[in-house]
């Protein structure tokens, strides 16, 4: 088998199971790429078995300690692993994230479940070229009535693919309606829409936040599909505000809404924008809820998504009510959880509003962190309450 020799101090010695083109010492037996290689040690000890993209800053990804192939056998152990994780966690709600990257053993490969259909997501090169082995260890461990391919992510460039939506096994099933937290219906369309139709890392956060929205006037910018407005409004808030910059994604609120028999009122909107014009229209709130697309795909542009982040935070403290609630979140994972918690404290400082720490937040369970993989823990979330004479 082909390989890389890896350089003394490299992050892999450290539990990382990256390898960066400046952490190779060398490379033996010509691998190609997409291929399955062995990696080692600069006394040539081995390190286990990656995936191999030249093209690629990660050139190596390790899928295993061992020497192994990533055939069918391979995939099925794992997603059968995955699964019995998932289980173990007490997911027996049918939509969950069933594969989460690295986090289970399969560098690049996401599977979300939405009941019997599965939408994958093959985001490094040597997992994309082995899509329909991924596809037939699905129908062997899960037998979905369809498999949707949704490798329209922009993370796909740093591996030289290109975007690609399709129907992978089965027929499209159309749009279709799923119950999430509690009692929330929503339409889905697994080939349109973000994401792979919802985002199934903020399940548990809705829920949350909700049971502080009774009674409450509830500001939601960034909506989406109307995930935490929705589960607001049935949660009591006095009133909601939904806004977000996506057309498609305010008349997918209004549908749930009507779906779910909740009243809300929907804007299409620049959150930046928005805030702005309601901080000199005097507007104020009890309960806003920040929860912006990722300002950042690379370290290059940290410091202007982090001027993006404080701006919003800023203008959100300015038109929050006495004893007002921030809710507010983050899915980058290059914005550390002390940079963002930072961030938040210079906003309120500025803002001279004094902020009492509530709660929390972090990805849902079915999003496993790996302990050395920090990139594998993404999302971080926040709730302050404004303490009004301070």
């Amino acid at each position: 088998m082909a390989g890389i020799v890896i350089k003394p101090r490299s992050r892999i010695f450290h539990g990382h199971d990256w390898v960066y083109g400046s952490e190779i010492q060398k490379t033996f037996g010509e691998p190609n790429p997409g291929d399955v290689i062995s990696l080692k040690d600069f006394k040539d000890r081995p390190l286990g078995t990656a995936i191999y993209n030249p093209e690629s800053q990660i050139v190596a990804r390790r899928f295993s300690r061992r020497k192994e192939e990533l055939n069918e056998d391979l995939f099925v152990r794992r997603i059968e692993r995955a699964l019995l994780h998932r289980e173990n966690l007490g997911f027996t709600d049918p939509v969950y994230r069933l594969i989460w990257s690295e986090a289970d053993g399969l560098p690049g490969v996401v599977v979300d479940r939405y009941g019997k259909h599965l939408v994958l997501q093959t985001l490094t090169l040597g997992m994309d070229q082995r899509k329909e082995i991924i596809v037939g260890a699905l129908q062997k461990t899960i037998n979905p009535d369809s498999v949707i391919e949704r490798n329209d992510s922009p993370v796909r460039n740093a591996e030289g693919l290109e975007p690609s939506v399709s129907v992978l096994s089965g027929a499209d099933p159309g749009p279709f309606t799923v119950e999430i937290g509690e009692g929330i219906i929503q339409e889905i369309n697994l080939l349109e829409g973000q994401k792979t139709g919802i985002y199934l890392d903020q399940l548990d956060n809705y829920a949350a936040i909700a049971c502080l929205a009774p009674k409450r006037k509830v500001l939601d910018c960034c909506t989406n599909q109307g995930g935490f407005a929705l589960h607001c409004a049935k949660g009591g808030a006095a009133s909601v505000r939904a806004i977000d910059v996506s057309e498609s994604a305010i008349e997918a609120t209004r549908k749930n809404a009507e779906l779910n028999d909740l009243t809300l009122e929907c804007e299409v909107a620049n959150v930046f924008d928005y805030l702005k014009k309601a901080e000199t229209d005097g507007e104020k709130y009890d309960l806003i809820i920040l929860d912006p697309p990722s300002f950042t795909r690379n370290r290059k542009k940290l410091n202007e998504a982090m001027r993006g982040y404080k701006e919003i935070h800023l203008r959100a403290l300015k038109i929050l009510n006495k004893d007002g609630l921030l809710a507010t979140f983050c899915c980058s994972h290059h914005v550390t959880d002390t940079m963002f918690h930072s961030m938040i404290c210079d906003s309120s400082v500025d803002a001279k509003r004094t902020l009492r720490f509530v709660d929390r937040y972090g990805q849902r369970p079915d999003h496993p962190v790996i302990a050395t993989l920090p990139e594998t823990s993404y999302l971080k979330g926040y709730c302050f309450q404004t303490m009004g004479g301070f």
